[in-house]
């Protein structure tokens, strides 16, 4: 036998069977690590429904719908509510003063120096003397309403700025020099007065005679009309020049009360003590906390409450991603037991369906958040929309004291609504997932 037919007899004759040429060393496929594109793809795969899944992909619809509406439902009544708030209280600072300063002692003869001195005071805007006055206020229409007189100087009306930049017909150029008083736009409509009629107003402190106490009834006439935007104030307010106003109401070199404006409204107690200082004299001080703290405490807890009210349409949504994953665990049984078989471990079949469930809650809330942001920029629009629609008024200005339907957005409030519903969602998961890990692939044939 030649040489090369031997070793042709010895190469078969090999116990392995194979080349006696070095053998190459075993490579080992890479294992998938956590969230690797298998088990995304698998999560991916059991959202999309299939003919024989309709009423898991329906419960999985409804759930996206529930918590994109749920957050869509906070972001918008948050805002309207933060809105609400703020645009009260622009208009309600904006016609008031932060700090109200009255005499305890004596009557306030010296108010310009003490409103000047005050005015030294650092942090105050501007310190205003006033004359506050109710009459029955008559037109040319109606019996007459109930309105507030204040006596002010045309100085001081001009740095109140939301009647002054608010000042839709007629001026108050030369307020000081004539008997014009300048009202609100609802005042106007209601007693049906236009620019340059006569208002005539009636007040029960007038002249004393032997016949007891008359009441003081005096005309002038209509020289602005304004509107601040919130209705309590157009319907209610009447400005008079301060010095008619001291004739008026019997208070001849004198003024009532002090209003302080400050720069920062939250700050206010801190100038307390400098603003006592600076009056030198004994003084009351009444700040706008204390004159609204029913009002704007009765607002918070109705935010308060309307959150927690409106995050449970958060929560049921997430009950709804619960049930829905507890039928899919349960409909993918066989699966189950196929990707065990192939060597997917507990933590992989976990992760696949946390990723599933995490997927319904995270694109419901991002779908929450644009739609909350869409109808919040066009809130206004929306509610003449639908007041179009339905004939009637949405609303009310004169029942919600706004003109128009405020919203504004807290970054801060719409990140907690961003977290809450994504914290629900993901605990939702939890145990749908957890209970698809624990079946092992025996036990998993059974729901097959």
């Amino acid at each position: 036998m030649s040489e090369a037919a031997a070793a042709k007899s010895s190469v078969a004759r090999s116990p392995v069977g194979k080349s006696p040429v070095a053998k190459s060393p075993v490579t080992k496929s890479p294992v998938a690590g956590p969230f690797s594109m298998f088990e995304r793809m698998v999560a991916w795969r059991y959202l999309r429904s299939r003919r024989k899944e309709t009423v898991i992909s329906v419960i999985a619809s409804i759930s996206f719908l529930g918590v994109m509406l749920g957050v869509a439902t906070l972001i918008v009544v948050m805002a309207v509510m933060n809105g609400f708030r703020a645009e009260l209280l622009t208009r309600i600072l904006g016609v008031n003063g932060h700090l109200i300063v009255q005499p305890l002692d004596s009557p306030l003869e010296d108010y310009a120096q003490v409103a000047a001195r005050i005015n030294g005071v650092a942090g105050v805007k501007y310190a205003i003397p006033l004359i506050d006055g109710q009459v029955l206020a008559q037109g040319n229409v109606g019996g007459g309403m109930g309105a507030l007189v204040r006596g002010i100087r045309a100085e001081d009306l001009g740095k109140i700025a939301i009647v002054a930049q608010n000042v839709k017909q007629g001026t108050l150029d030369g307020f000081d020099s004539g008997e014009g008083v300048a009202i609100g736009k609802r005042m106007a409509e209601n007693l049906g007065l236009v620019l340059g009629d006569t208002i005539t107003l009636i007040s029960p402190d007038g002249d004393v005679t032997p016949m007891g106490t008359t009441p003081r009834l005096k005309g002038y006439k209509v020289a602005a009309i304004f509107e601040v935007g919130m209705s309590e104030y157009d319907s209610s307010i009447v400005y008079m020049p301060f010095s008619e106003a001291q004739l008026y109401f019997n208070m001849d070199g004198r003024a009532q009360t002090i209003e302080i404006y400050v720069d920062n409204p939250d700050n206010v107690d801190a100038l307390k003590p400098l603003v006592d200082a600076a009056a030198q004299r004994p003084i009351d001080m009444v700040d706008w906390r204390q004159r609204n703290e029913t009002f704007f405490s009765a607002l918070q807890v109705e935010r308060n409450v309307m959150f927690m009210i409106l995050t449970l349409i958060v929560l049921v949504a997430a009950l709804n991603i619960i049930s829905g994953l507890i039928m899919l665990v349960k409909d993918k049984g066989h699966d189950i037991a196929i990707l065990r078989t192939m060597g997917a471990s507990r933590g992989a079949i976990l992760r696949i369906f946390l990723m599933t469930g995490a997927a319904i809650g995270v694109t419901g809330t991002l779908a929450g958040v644009l739609l909350g942001v869409l109808i919040c920029t066009n809130i206004e629009s929306i509610r003449q929309f639908f007041s179009w629609m339905t004939g009637k008024v949405l609303f009310n200005p004169e029942l919600y004291f706004l003109s128009q339907l405020p919203a504004k957005m807290d970054p801060r409030e719409t990140t907690y609504v961003i977290l809450m519903a994504l914290g629900l969602s993901f605990l939702a998961t939890v145990f749908p997932a957890w209970r698809a890990a624990r079946l092992d692939p025996v036990e998993a044939l059974r729901y097959e």
